[in-house]
Parts: C-alpha cells; sequence; structure tokens
C-alpha cells in the first residue's frame, strides 16, 4: 500500500476477484484512449468478452505475471511483467492506467515501485527493465522519476501515424532499487 504523490488516496497492487469481471472488462473496453501510448505500433483489437475472460481476466485472477492497480480500492489500470529472455533472467514491466480521467494524478509510479520491489523479492534477478517510446513522454517522466536510467535509445525505429518514434529503454539494477527504497522509506 502506498499513498500516491499527487492524489490523498491509497493505490494498491493485487489480484482480481471473480465478481470483478464485468466491470474490469467495462474499464478496459470502454476506454480506448490508453491504446495511443501503449505501443499504438503494434496491432491491437478490443477482446470479445469471451475472449477476456479466458485470457486477461484469467491471468488477473492469478496474479503472477498481471496485477490490478487500484486506487481506494477501485481498479484504474494494471502492471505486469514479461521475460524478454528467461534464460539469461532478463525481465521487463508495464503499466497501463486505462481511464484517461486518472492519467497524471501520480498512480503509475506508485504502482510501479510496489510491483518492481515485489519482482525484485519473488525473482533471482539482477535487473528490471521497462520499455517504452517517445511518443509516450509521460511514461519516460515516470521512469526517471522512479530512478531508472535510461540506458538505450533506439532512433526511428517506431513508425506510426506518418512519423517515427524512438524505442527508449530504462532499467534498474537491485542494488539500485534498494539504495532508491532505503532513501524513499526514510
Amino acid at each position: 500500500m502506498v499513498k500516491g504523490h499527487n492524489v490523498e488516496a491509497t493505490i494498491e497492487i493485487r489480484k482480481a476477484a471473480p465478481s470483478e469481471l464485468n466491470d474490469l472488462y467495462e474499464l478496459v473496453t470502454n476506454n480506448s484512449e490508453w491504446t495511443r501510448f501503449n505501443g499504438p505500433y503494434f496491432p491491437y483489437s478490443h477482446p470479445t468478452y469471451e475472449q477476456f475472460r479466458a485470457d486477461l481476466f484469467n491471468k488477473l485472477l492469478l496474479g503472477e505475471s498481471i496485477k490490478l492497480i487500484t486506487l481506494n480500492g477501485v481498479p484504474v489500470g494494471s502492471v505486469s511483467y514479461y521475460w524478454e529472455c528467461e534464460s539469461t533472467r532478463w525481465l521487463e514491466v508495464g503499466v497501463i492506467i486505462y481511464d484517461q480521467a486518472h492519467w497524471g494524478k501520480g498512480i503509475a509510479r506508485p504502482a510501479l515501485r510496489l510491483w518492481i520491489s515485489e519482482l525484485f523479492n519473488r525473482f533471482d534477478i539482477a535487473r528490471v527493465g521497462l520499455t517504452t517510446w517517445s511518443g509516450n513522454p509521460r511514461m519516460m517522466k515516470c521512469a526517471e522519476k522512479l530512478g531508472m536510467t535510461q540506458e538505450a535509445r533506439l532512433r526511428k525505429v517506431r513508425y506510426f501515424s506518418g512519423h517515427y518514434y524512438d524505442s527508449v529503454k530504462y532499467g534498474v539494477l537491485r542494488e539500485e532499487w534498494k539504495q532508491l527504497m532505503a532513501r524513499v522509506c526514510a
């Protein structure tokens, strides 16, 4: 549980409850603005109710690779991880705030702080990465405010809506994270 920087609210990450299926389906599919910033250069279409239940909702129920972000107990987004290369322990994280009414309210950063700490506790990994694109300056700022280091910038590798964008890679090492969290908790 973390208090958000710009909000007087409690931000948590957790598994979904079976009773949340309908509300979560509405949250994810009725708010399409988030798809403009979450890798819009990859093909995406909203899932049907059955597809959502069988795939994303099932993963949210398990709470292993993806968890809900809640604001005062109400789901507003999700945090996730994926293995870029599991055999070399290269793990990447992501965050989505689905409803744009909650954007810019300081929710993603504390949610990612909880998630990254959980992943370092759960896995024997040396680094957590976050990859975004130059068309999402809020995500870039979030990574920097978390204390992540910009490790790479691949110029003009993302083509979207007639323009080229950069892929921007951030990372934080376990020892750096421990120091950052010691300062946050002090």
